[in-house]
């Protein structure tokens, strides 16, 4: 009876610690990071499609850390009319989850710096129009143009090598501390972008 008594418990702790292990991302093989990403319970039923360059295993830590956050980020993009919503910041909640909708002219080149944020993710999508995103991670920087803000949360930095991606209707972005990027470069010519930027605060 002690021998029986003893392996329910070894069973049971480990079921435990199987468990919590279980529901920690970061120690999720990259099969179970696909699928749950591939599930796409977390989208709230935006149908967007995320971009390639998003970090999935990154997404979901934080995903889980902070999973009201997450959910209320993509209700407002699925519940609003974002072509119709005024140009200005939406306080979703207070400081820790916000929205700004921007309209611009993509830019030259030469006309913009990579930015990194450290409290803020950023979740970037183009309502209307097109634009380039160029995206690095942070620990290929090679100079600090501008020093990190903390009011602001934005500092300005060059980067050994950067990779090219669209932007446009079809797809978001998340730009995470560890990625530094340049959105609103123009594709061929400058033309007109509409934008929604949602703060997301990492703690």
């Amino acid at each position: 009876m002690k021998l029986i008594a003893l392996t329910m418990i070894f069973i049971s702790f480990y079921g435990l610690m199987g468990n919590g292990s279980d529901s920690d991302p970061a120690t999720w093989s990259n099969k179970k990071i696909e699928k749950w990403f591939s599930k796409n319970d977390w989208s709230e039923g935006w149908k967007v499609s995320p971009d390639a360059s998003v970090n999935k295993r990154e997404f979901a830590i934080s995903y889980f850390k902070n999973k009201p956050r997450w959910e209320k980020a993509f209700r407002f993009l699925k519940n609003n009319d974002l072509s119709k919503l005024e140009l200005k910041r939406y306080d979703i909640d207070g400081d820790n989850l916000f929205a700004t909708v921007s309209e611009y002219v993509t830019k030259n080149d030469e006309a913009a710096n990579l930015e990194a944020h450290r409290k803020y993710i950023d979740i970037q999508y183009v309502i209307s129009g097109k634009e380039i995103m160029n995206i690095a991670p942070i620990s290929t920087v090679k100079d600090l143009i501008t020093p990190y803000d903390e009011t602001k949360d934005i500092e300005f930095v060059t980067v050994a090598k950067k990779v090219n991606y669209l932007a446009s209707q079809d797809n978001f972005f998340i730009f995470f501390p560890d990625d530094a990027h340049r959105p609103g470069l123009k594709v061929e010519v400058n033309s007109p972008v509409r934008k929604i930027v949602i703060k997301l605060k990492v703690n």
